[in-house]
């Protein structure tokens, strides 16, 4: 673990892990011995953050883009799914993780649903950090979700319109309960968020890493977190 100090721990902290396929091909090895690699980097990343005291891990584990992808990593990458929910989740329990799966659940396959909802059951009265995974999930899709579930109070006489506010249409999001990230960190050396989390990023600080996911560690997650610590949050406010 880095000696560096960290004085400003991120309370929740989101990642985009990219990358695994280009390092993949830079290492001549087929792209579900890419996501293997990343599989093990995230298992490492989410201990290092919650003995770093970081509450919520929110990982980018699977969009709702990825479906379109070929349909023989796609089934290698829902083996991998399988595999991290039967074993890693386990260790993760014993040390106190909790679970938590948001995104488009009726499209995932019946075992690993079933999977999820048993690690979730399972973890749910745990008091460490929380693990956020994003699976089939498109931010867009989260939105239309919700206006739909608002609309539809509406319609009932449930809702009134004018009693619509950000914390009601909070209340609809998948990520409902969980504070938005402090900090987003996107590897591979792209500069955008991709569909994720677009509302609850609308004040989080963006750190975007050169390194692909799989040659991610610990010690750039201390780095990534040396330059938040530096950093001046306003929330709009003027300087």
């Amino acid at each position: 673990m880095t000696k560096k100090t960290i004085s400003k721990v991120p309370d929740h902290v989101a990642v985009i892990m990219d990358g695994n396929g280009r390092w993949a091909r830079q290492q001549s090895l087929s792209r579900l011995e890419g996501h293997k690699k990343g599989i093990e980097v995230a298992r490492d990343i989410v201990k290092a953050a919650a003995k770093i005291g970081v509450s919520y891990l929110t990982l980018y584990a699977f969009s709702s883009e990825n479906w379109r992808r070929d349909q023989q990593e796609v089934s290698g990458l829902m083996a991998l799914l399988k595999y991290y929910l039967e074993h890693e989740m386990q260790d993760l329990h014993k040390e106190n993780v909790r679970l938590r799966v948001i995104g488009e659940r009726e499209l995932l396959p019946t075992l690993i649903l079933t999977l999820i909802e048993e690690m979730e059951e399972l973890t749910k009265s745990n008091k460490g950090m929380t693990l956020q995974m994003a699976i089939s999930y498109g931010s867009r899709s989260e939105l239309i979700h919700a206006t739909k579930a608002i609309a539809e109070k509406v319609r009932d006489h449930r809702l009134n319109p004018e009693d619509i506010t950000e914390e009601v249409f909070e209340k609809h999001l998948y990520t409902s309960g969980i504070p938005d990230p402090d900090l987003l960190i996107r590897t591979s050396g792209e500069q955008r968020i991709s569909n994720y989390l677009l509302w609850q990023l609308a004040y989080t600080e963006l750190v975007f890493i050169e390194k692909f996911w799989p040659d991610f560690t610990s010690e750039d997650l201390m780095d990534a977190f040396l330059v938040y610590q530096n950093r001046e949050r306003r929330f709009g406010t003027a300087a």
